[in-house]
């Protein structure tokens, strides 16, 4: 059984569950120990302990530390890729990219450690200096998901640590392996007992204790807007800080001046790559007349041609579905769009052939209406829609009629028209001629409406969660 990491030990607990391969059921990659209540006050109560003396710690120690992390995460990189990749389903080269980007987070963290900036004004009264300087917000809690298990807790840990926080971090009940193995690595680093905290478990017992603890000085999560709701409000009792990552139903507008050759590209890797399981996937394929029926047969046609399969085998382009809930739901969905009148172009039924595990066709849907469910609600997975617009304007609005607005993507070769879209298109990421999904690790990630709340993730824009800002007055 693999243990909780608790103020610089590694502690049992009573209970263990087993981490499965969704490629092969057969396949049991370990146990891993499961926290109660119990443990978990004591976890944030050994983060509290260590809390003042590494706010005021120095920065070449942090910087070092998290520079430590980065390095053994680039080494290991076709290691902890295979182990994700085993794990969580994405093929092996996704994986093995998502480590670098971790390593490559925990890098830039280490210098944005040395890089903690402040102002000296002078004051409108002579005689006296105002200083303004961040400081540490204190103990914060990370829950994260399970379809990035190595990068997105990367890019709430290393920002946290390099400003002088204590974690406790909670990960994904599906993935405690990849969680586990970067808890490892951090436990080398060289940070003081209790700065660096794992507790794995279920989120009805872990994440809540996370969530009511007042000692708990921050929250950043990322998952699904209805749980993201339920955070936002536990920590709004207590006055934490909340930071929300949650759905998207990203749309790529394809006009009729786009590259054909490249808006397909767009459409399949933001739709279909990482088996659809990123919030910034693509889900609404937004197409004018002109060029729609030669997209469409072209999206089909290279839907069709995609290869599903094991997540390790050289030859997969798409790994199965996360777990048993995961495939229902997608299935459900896939139902869902024929029963409202959608039709389905290709995919929505289980690969035939494939061994043992959660492997599903991707489904492309034509003839969507706007108020279809299926063009509404996150599925997270790999089923897209198209949908028509008469023209751009027309496109704009379909693009922006949904209560989310994390990513929007637009093909064409107009520069005044994608000037125009990313001006007009309610998203916190815009994409033009590239896919919805794949943002860079060094500069904000976010978005609008109820895809997120509280300040952007990545890049210098986490010092705005991950501190608060000190005015000093001084008499001269």
């Amino acid at each position: 059984m693999k243990p909780q990491y608790i103020s610089g030990e590694w502690v049992a607990s009573a209970s263990a569950r087993p981490n499965k391969n969704p490629s092969d059921l057969s396949d049991t990659i370990d146990f891993f120990a499961e926290a109660d209540e119990v443990q978990t006050r004591v976890t944030i109560e050994a983060a509290a302990a260590a809390a003042p003396a590494w706010a005021l710690s120095g920065v070449q120690a942090r910087a070092d530390a998290l520079d430590a992390v980065a390095a053994e995460l680039l080494a290991r990189r076709a290691e902890l890729g295979n182990l994700l990749a085993r794990e969580e389903g994405k093929t092996l080269p996704e994986a093995t990219a998502e480590v670098v980007r971790a390593g490559q987070i925990f890098r830039f963290f280490a210098g944005e450690a040395l890089r903690l900036a402040g102002e000296r004004l002078p004051s409108v009264r002579a005689g006296v200096e105002v200083e303004i300087s961040r400081e540490p917000v204190g103990v914060v809690g990370i829950i994260a998901p399970w379809n990035f298990p190595i990068a997105i807790p990367a890019w709430k840990i290393a920002p946290a640590l390099a400003y002088g926080n204590c974690v406790v971090f909670k990960p994904a009940d599906l993935v405690p392996g990849s969680a586990w193995a970067l808890a490892e690595i951090i436990s080398r680093a060289g940070f003081p007992p209790g700065v660096f905290n794992l507790v794995m478990g279920r989120g009805s017992r872990v994440g809540q204790v996370l969530l009511d603890h007042p000692r708990v000085d921050a929250i950043s999560f990322t998952g699904s807007a209805s749980t993201g709701a339920r955070v936002m409000a536990a920590a709004a009792q207590r006055f934490a800080k909340v930071q929300l990552e949650m759905g998207g139903k990203n749309p790529l507008v394809v006009l009729d001046d786009a590259d054909i050759k490249v808006a397909v590209e767009c459409a399949v890797q933001g739709a279909f790559y990482s088996t659809g399981q990123r919030c910034t996937a693509t889900s609404r394929i937004i197409v004018t007349p002109g060029i729609r029926r030669q997209f469409t047969a072209a999206l089909r046609q290279r839907t069709e041609a995609l290869v599903v399969g094991d997540a390790r085998h050289a030859d997969t382009q798409i790994g199965p579905v996360a777990d048993a809930s995961q495939l229902a739901t997608d299935m459900e969905y896939v139902a869902l769009g024929q029963q409202e009148g959608a039709r389905l172009l290709c995919g929505g039924q289980r690969e035939a052939g494939a061994a043992e595990g959660f492997y599903l066709r991707p489904a492309l849907f034509d003839e969507v209406t706007p108020e279809m469910r299926l063009a509404r609600e996150e599925i997270l997975g790999p089923v897209a829609c198209i949908l028509d617009a008469r023209d751009y304007e027309h496109a704009l609005v379909l693009a922006n009629d949904t209560e989310f607005g994390l990513a929007a993507g637009i093909c064409t070769t107009s520069l005044k028209t994608a000037t125009h879209f990313k001006r007009h298109a309610q998203a916190g990421m815009v994409m033009v001629n590239l896919a919805t999904a794949g943002v860079d690790y060094h500069v904000p990630f976010g978005g609008r409406k109820a895809s997120s709340y509280g300040p952007r993730e990545q890049g210098s824009y986490a010092a705005e969660f991950f501190t608060t800002v000190k005015t000093a007055y001084t008499a001269a």
